[in-house]
Order: C-alpha cells, then sequence, then structure tokens
C-alpha cells in the first residue's frame, strides 16, 4: 500500500489522560504500541487536541484556553479565551494545527459558554500563543471538527448546530491576512477529506444520503441515498452514520446503522464505495465495536479500538 496518509496530522489517541501517538505509516498491523506519549499540564481537561509532527509538542483546547505543552506536560504558552464561561455544559472548544506547525485554528463555542457573542474562529502563533487573526462567524455551536487540506494549507471547521444542523466553513491564512468562506448548507455534516485532497466527504444531517463534493468550491460529484444500499423502510429502518471516510483514494467507507421494526434490534454495517462512481462496491467486516470505531487512513488500512484505549490497525484480506 502506498503512503497517502503521509501529508496527515499524526495519528493519535488520548488514553490514560496522555495523548499517545501512532505510526501508521509503516507496515506494522493489530494493535499499535504509541511512538511517542505527550502529556498535558496537571488538571487540564481536554477538549480537543493536536500534535506537532516533530511530535515534541501538544496542543490542545480546554473549556476557557488553547495551551501548549512540552512532551512532559511542562506549559510553554496558555492563551485564554475571555471571559470566561458562564454555562459550563453544551460547548466543547476545539483546535487544529497547520501543515507547517505555525498556526493554531481555535473554535469557540463562545455563544453556548454564555459569553455574550456568537461564535468566532481564531488564527493564534502556534510558537507564542499570539492571536494573529480571526473570524466572527454566525452561528450557536456547540463544537467543532477540523480538517486540514493537505495541499494548500486551508482549513475547513464543521460546526454543529444540534437540531438545527451544521455549517461548513474554509479558511485560510496567508501573508497575515485570514479569508473566510461559507458553503452554503446548513444540512450537510462534514466528513473527510480525500487523499490528495481533491474532493470531501459530508453526510446530510438527517443522515438520508452522503455526497462527495469538488474541493474547493464544494460542487457535488455524486449522491448516495439510504435506498441506494437497499433498505427501503419496509422491514428495517436505516441511516447513513456521521463516521466513516477515506479509504483509500478511490473508495469510501460508510456506515449505516438502524433497527429492525419488527424485533427492535439495533445494528450497523460498514460498506465500500467507489469514491469516482458512487457506486456501492458491498459490505466488509471492519473489526469495529460499534457505529463509531471505524477510522479510514486513505491508504487501504484503518484503525479500530482495543480494550486498552490503543487502536488495531486492520487491513481487507489479500
Amino acid at each position: 500500500m502506498s503512503d497517502t496518509r503521509a501529508h496527515r496530522p499524526p495519528t493519535t489517541r488520548l488514553v490514560g489522560g496522555a495523548i499517545c501517538v501512532y505510526d501508521t505509516t509503516g507496515p506494522s498491523f493489530g494493535e499499535l504500541a504509541p511512538v511517542a506519549v505527550l502529556h498535558p499540564r496537571e488538571g487540564d481537561e481536554l477538549s480537543s487536541y493536536a500534535v506537532g509532527r516533530d511530535l515534541t509538542r501538544a496542543y490542545y483546547a480546554t473549556l476557557d484556553s488553547a495551551v501548549c505543552t512540552a512532551a512532559d506536560g511542562t506549559e510553554l504558552w496558555r492563551s485564554d479565551i475571555e471571559p470566561k464561561w458562564s454555562d459550563h455544559y453544551g460547548h466543547r472548544p476545539s483546535c487544529g494545527l497547520s501543515p507547517d506547525g505555525r498556526h493554531l485554528w481555535l473554535y469557540q463555542p463562545d455563544a453556548m459558554a454564555g459569553r455574550g457573542r456568537g461564535d468566532r474562529w481564531t488564527v493564534l502563533d502556534a510558537a507564542t500563543g499570539e492571536t494573529l487573526g480571526g473570524f466572527d462567524l454566525e452561528t450557536v455551536g456547540h463544537g467543532g471538527v477540523h480538517l486540514v487540506h493537505p495541499g494548500s494549507g486551508e482549513v475547513l471547521l464543521d460546526v454543529g448546530e444540534g437540531q438545527d444542523g451544521t455549517v461548513v466553513f474554509r479558511g485560510s491564512f496567508t501573508d497575515g491576512t485570514p479569508e473566510l468562506v461559507t458553503y452554503p448548507w446548513t444540512d450537510r455534516c462534514l466528513i473527510d477529506l480525500s487523499p490528495d485532497g481533491r474532493h470531501f466527504l459530508t453526510v446530510d444531517h438527517g443522515q438520508g444520503d452522503l455526497t462527495v463534493h469538488a474541493y474547493p468550491g464544494g460542487e457535488a460529484v455524486f449522491t448516495v441515498t439510504v435506498d441506494d444500499f437497499g433498505y427501503d423502510g419496509e422491514e428495517c429502518e436505516a441511516v447513513v452514520e456521521w463516521t466513516g471516510g477515506y479509504l483509500d483514494p478511490d473508495t469510501l467507507a460508510v456506515v449505516l446503522c438502524g433497527e429492525v421494526e419488527e424485533s427492535g434490534e439495533e445494528w450497523f454495517r460498514s460498506f465500500r464505495v467507489d469514491a469516482r462512481t458512487g457506486r456501492i462496491l458491498g459490505a466488509f467486516d471492519s473489526g469495529a465495536e460499534d457505529s463509531y470505531d471505524l477510522h479510514p487512513l486513505g491508504d487501504g488500512s484503518w484503525l479500530t479500538t482495543a480494550d486498552s484505549g490503543h487502536p488495531v490497525r486492520r487491513t481487507l484480506p489479500a
């Protein structure tokens, strides 16, 4: 398998309060052991985190700050979100690190935090924590997910507004000037970027379909509905789960879940879908424990989770 993940952030898991980093570019399969372990500052509760490519610094968001620590947990800088939240629940700040490691993008769900203003997306200097710029967002989000584009360094942000839907933004910070694009939907959840960065995958907020879009404009290339998988709702109720992604450059991993109408039994199943045409290639055994325990790596392999909390790397039989 070719190394199509080389442009993506390091593979990490939060295990026992530490940020563990794993090598998913080599030949190892099965349960993976960490190649590096980084520690947050004692007492910090992480809502999101990232690791620099040299594996010497951890960056993370708490409910009221962005923080950078050395591997041993020594705090290198802290940038507080002011004013302090007045509502402890319903908001989870999120961060994403640029590919060159220079900028940390911080999504602040300020409206739900009770800060008396709308949400904000801020660009920080990753070396110092200094605020370099940002955007006021017209959202009232609970949390956000960052995906960093492999070539351009642009960042995609998915802001979840609960029952009100999802808003997807594209941000860039070039020559000290921040720029923002808002995609024209409030009903599509961002799932993954293709390994070559030419497309991205979304799932309908109502979970009725999935769509592959051209990058950067967002034009729909194709859409696959639940009915296309053969679930018409007569015998069982099915939806497309907000998970999955690019199994390899030409193949999507898609998860359907639902409930058998007669017995009430819940189920989930993983499918391969042609990423160029939308043709359904069939179900496969992912080894996942639940519908969210499948994490494609883009090189033909994927991760599930062992009882230890560490990832298990899997691939299809030869």
